[in-house]
C-alpha cells in the first residue's frame, strides 16, 4: 500500500515544504508494505503528485464488517481502536464563529458545516475536536458522511453543575461520528474558565467523568491539559480519564514531549492543540509560509510517534480550521485585529500568540498555504484507497 514518507526531523520537513512552496508538481513518496514507512523510504524514490489519504472507504468497509463482541470504540494500551482497528487522528480544532460574533453565543456548527467540511476534506483531515458540544445530528451526519470523527467537548466551564453533561451525552451518544468525549480545556491554566483552584478543578472533572461513564460506557473519555507539568499527579487525581489530550506550543518541534509523556502515564496521548498562527509579529504582517512550515513539521512529528506504529500518540488537532475575530478583546469583532501575547515561548516563528490568525483558512473560508501543505501529510496505517 502507498504511504507517505515521514521526515526524520523538522529540517527535513522544512526542506520538503520549500520544494512544495516553489511550485513543485510532485512530492517524494515511497511504496512500502510496512506501516512504519519512515524506516523504509528511499530518498531517491520516484515522485508523483500527493494524494489525500482519506478514511471514508476504510470506515465504510469496517462498518460493514460482521458484528463483534468487542466495543465499537475502545482503548487498548496506547491505542484507540475503532471496529478493532487502531485509529490515528489527523484532526483540527473546529469553532465556527462568524464576523461580529462571539463565543459561545454565536457558535454556528450548522451554518458552517457545509463550507467547512469541504475544507477538512481538502486538508485530508479525519477528525474534529470542539469546545462546545455538537448536539445537532444533521451536523454529525454531514461530518460522518465525509469520514470525520468527532471528539465532542461536553464540559469546559466550571460554572455549570456536573450533571449538565447528562442530556448532552445522552442526546448524541448513539451517533456513529462520536469517537470520544472530552472535558476541560487546558484547565490547569484557566481553572475551568472560572478561576477554580487546581485541586478543586481536578475534583470537579473527576465528578463529571464519573457521571459521564454512568450514562455511556461505549466511548472513551479524554481530558485536555496544558503541557505536561504535574500530569502524573493529575492522572492519579482523575482516574476515570482514558486518554489525555495535551495542548502544546513549542515552536517548530515538540522536542522531548512524547518521551516525557510516556514516563508520566500509560494512557494514550493526543495533541489537543498545536500549530502556528499566520501573523508574524517580527515583521508586522501575515506570514503564510512560516505557518505552513510549522504545520507540516509538527504534523509529521505527531505521525512519527503514532500509536498505530508503536508510539504513544493517537494523533493531534491543529489549531484551528478558520480564523475567529472575537478573540482579541482589545479589538473589534468586526475587524481582523493583530493583538497578541508573547509569554516567552510559543508558536513559530515569533513566539507570539496572535489570537485572530490561527486559521488554516481565513474567516471567509479562503484556504491559506498551510491547509494545502497539511494535505501532503499522510495518516499512519491508512492505505491509499
Amino acid at each position: 500500500m502507498a504511504i507517505f514518507c515521514y521526515f526524520a526531523n523538522a529540517a527535513g520537513a522544512r526542506a520538503a515544504l520549500a520544494v512544495w512552496l516553489v511550485g513543485s508538481a510532485a512530492w517524494r513518496m515511497c511504496e512500502s508494505t510496512e506501516l512504519n514507512a519512515s524506516t523504509m523510504c528511499d530518498a531517491g524514490s520516484l515522485t508523483r503528485p500527493p494524494m489525500l489519504l482519506q478514511q471514508r472507504t476504510v470506515l465504510r468497509q469496517l462498518d460493514a464488517s460482521p458484528p463483534s463482541t468487542r466495543k465499537r470504540i475502545e482503548v487498548h494500551g496506547r491505542q484507540v481502536l475503532a471496529f478493532g482497528k487502531p485509529v490515528h487522528l489527523k484532526g483540527v480544532a473546529w469553532n465556527p464563529v462568524p464576523k461580529g460574533g462571539t463565543h459561545p453565543d454565536d457558535l454556528d456548527f450548522a451554518g458552517f458545516v457545509d463550507r467547512d467540511v469541504a475544507l477538512m476534506e481538502k486538508a485530508g483531515l479525519n477528525a474534529v475536536r470542539t469546545y462546545e458540544p455538537i448536539l445537532d445530528t444533521e451536523v454529525l451526519d454531514k461530518l460522518w458522511a465525509h469520514g470525520i470523527w468527532v471528539i465532542n467537548s461536553v464540559y469546559n466551564f466550571g460554572g455549570l453543575p456536573p450533571e449538565s453533561v447528562i442530556p448532552n451525552v445522552n442526546r448524541v451518544k448513539h451517533h456513529p461520528a462520536i469517537l470520544m468525549w472530552t472535558i476541560g480545556n487546558e484547565w490547569n491554566y484557566n481553572g475551568l474558565y472560572k478561576g477554580m483552584g487546581f485541586r478543586d478543578s481536578a475534583d470537579r472533572l473527576q465528578e463529571v467523568a464519573r457521571i459521564i461513564k454512568q450514562h455511556d460506557t461505549e466511548h472513551p473519555l479524554g481530558c485536555i491539559y496544558g503541557e505536561l507539568h504535574d500530569l502524573h499527579e493529575v492522572d492519579l487525581l482523575i482516574p476515570e480519564i482514558d486518554v489525555w489530550g495535551v495542548n502544546s506550543y513549542r515552536g517548530v518541534s515538540f522536542g522531548e514531549l512524547f518521551d516525557a509523556y510516556a514516563s508520566l502515564t500509560t494512557k494514550p496521548l493526543f495533541l489537543g492543540e498545536y500549530g502556528s498562527d499566520a501573523y508574524n509579529a517580527k515583521i508586522g504582517s501575515e506570514d503564510q509560509e512560516s505557518q505552513a512550515l510549522a504545520t507540516v513539521a509538527l504534523t509529521v512529528e505527531i505521525a512519527q510517534h503514532s500509536s498505530v506504529t508503536g508510539g504513544v500518540c493517537v494523533g493531534g488537532f491543529i489549531f484551528e480550521l478558520c480564523d475567529e475575530w472575537w478573540k482579541d478583546h482589545g479589538g473589534s469583532t468586526l475587524m481582523h485585529d493583530v493583538g497578541g501575547i508573547a509569554p516567552g515561548g510559543g508558536p513559530f516563528p515569533d513566539q507570539t500568540f496572535n489570537e485572530e490568525w490561527w486559521g488554516l483558512a481565513d474567516i471567509d473560508g479562503t484556504p491559506r498555504i498551510a491547509l494545502e501543505a497539511l494535505a501532503t501529510v499522510g495518516i499512519p496505517g491508512v492505505a491509499d484507497v
